[in-house]
């Protein structure tokens, strides 16, 4: 595809005769059957614009252009990759012990976070209260994870089945709002609140039928209304919990709210939205696109930072993305990333000062075509002559990502 023919234009350029390439709200679902079509009449701009769009990506080879001046979807990548890269020479945090000594406390963990936040659904279900005492045990040892090497836990929250998607969905919110808190050094006590808000943050998808959550198709209008109203059902849900805090409130009530007010489901925006509600929107939409589903292919981690940055104009706090990034580096602990030497390697560890610069482990040769033997990269060194070209999909090789995440 010649990419110079894909341009960004303002929702309110767009006419009948336009081929919408990509509706630019990766978060959210829409009333279209395809997300790439021509736009035939003025009732399908009308629902674009109700979508709360402001920019969209059309394919001027397929459809009208756009009278006025349109960048390239190319440079609005260098942008975006210029801005990334400028995120990554600011400073963060170091982790407080080495990644081996933390990896089996974190595999542990994960596991029993999952089945603990099935219990909680199931529970639900039969019409029982949550009981926090089962669960601070559990944030704790989660947010003490994290302040010793987030590298440990981050990368399992990447390791979703289909069928544990919602249960493995709140603890990647936990963990990574554990994360982006830390970075931005906030007080233990705040961390695990925003914690359990994490975690609890869907509870209320458990008043949604499981045909609704699990449908691998689109989702109807009706069926569309129906899964929204898990916010509600969970701010029911949770302000009947004994020993609730407003932080773990906000972060569940609020993680589908948007900066410019397009959210719900109270339409709250800017300041409106708490600093906490804030960060639980973006780490929520975060771990969405990542996530591999039944109806569509996770995102390179890489790609949704790049799309969390893009949209920071308009639906969501543009510092909070970048401090967010900060938390989670440039190339993601987990990511696959494409060596100058044509290697292929996942990453395993940050370097707080040298984000573009982190830990690998390198196993397949792009070139080749071929698994190579397993080695341990350390990009930051002052004797390795080697860097990153580029980030990649597991998917796109072939490669089975659950072997090399949860080594």
């Amino acid at each position: 595809m010649a990419t110079d023919r894909i341009k960004k234009i303002q929702a309110a350029q767009l006419r009948p005769g336009m081929y919408v390439h990509d509706l630019n709200c990766g978060w959210m679902d829409h009333p279209f059957a395809a997300s790439r079509f021509l736009v035939k009449d003025a009732g399908a701009i009308r629902k674009i614009h109700a979508l709360g769009v402001h920019e969209i990506y059309i394919d001027t080879s397929r459809g009208h252009d756009v009278a006025a001046d349109a960048p390239t979807q190319d440079e609005v990548q260098e942008d975006i990759a210029q801005q990334l890269s400028r995120i990554a020479d600011e400073p963060a945090q170091p982790a407080r012990v080495p990644l081996a000594e933390e990896m089996q406390r974190a595999r542990q963990l994960h596991g029993e976070a999952t089945q603990i936040t099935r219990d909680i659904i199931g529970d639900i279900r039969l019409g029982k209260q949550i009981e926090l005492e089962k669960i601070e045990p559990l944030v704790e040892n989660m947010v003490d994870s994290i302040f010793r090497n987030p590298d440990a836990l981050l990368p399992l929250v990447r390791l979703k089945d289909h069928d544990q998607y919602t249960f493995q969905h709140s603890v990647s919110v936990c963990a990574l709002l554990i994360a982006f808190a830390r970075s931005l050094e906030m007080d233990r006590p705040t961390i695990k609140e925003m914690a359990i808000g994490g975690l609890l943050h869907d509870v209320g998808k458990a008043r949604v039928p499981d045909e609704i959550l699990n449908k691998p198709a689109k989702l109807t209008d009706a069926e569309f209304t129906k899964m929204k109203s898990h916010v509600v059902q969970s701010i029911v849900i949770l302000q009947n919990t004994p020993g609730i805090s407003q932080i773990a409130l906000d972060v569940a009530g609020q993680h589908h709210e948007r900066h410019d007010g397009t959210g719900y489901p109270n339409k709250l925006q800017g300041d409106q939205i708490s600093f906490y509600g804030q960060m639980g929107a973006i780490v929520d939409v975060y771990d969405a696109l990542t996530s591999e589903r039944v109806y569509k292919k996770g995102m390179p981690p890489t790609d949704a930072l790049s799309k969390l940055l893009d949209w920071s104009k308009f639906h969501f706090h543009p510092e909070r993305v970048r401090q967010f990034i900060k938390s989670v580096g440039i190339y993601p602990t987990g990511s696959l990333v494409r060596l100058a030497s044509g290697r292929l390697g996942v990453v395993l560890e940050q370097h707080p000062d040298k984000l573009m610069n982190p830990v690998l482990q390198v196993f397949y040769h792009a070139e080749k075509k071929c698994y190579i033997e397993p080695e341990i990269v350390d990009l930051a060194l002052p004797d390795c002559h080697d860097k990153v070209s580029g980030h990649e999909s597991f998917d796109t090789w072939g490669i089975d990502a659950k072997k090399w995440l949860s080594a």
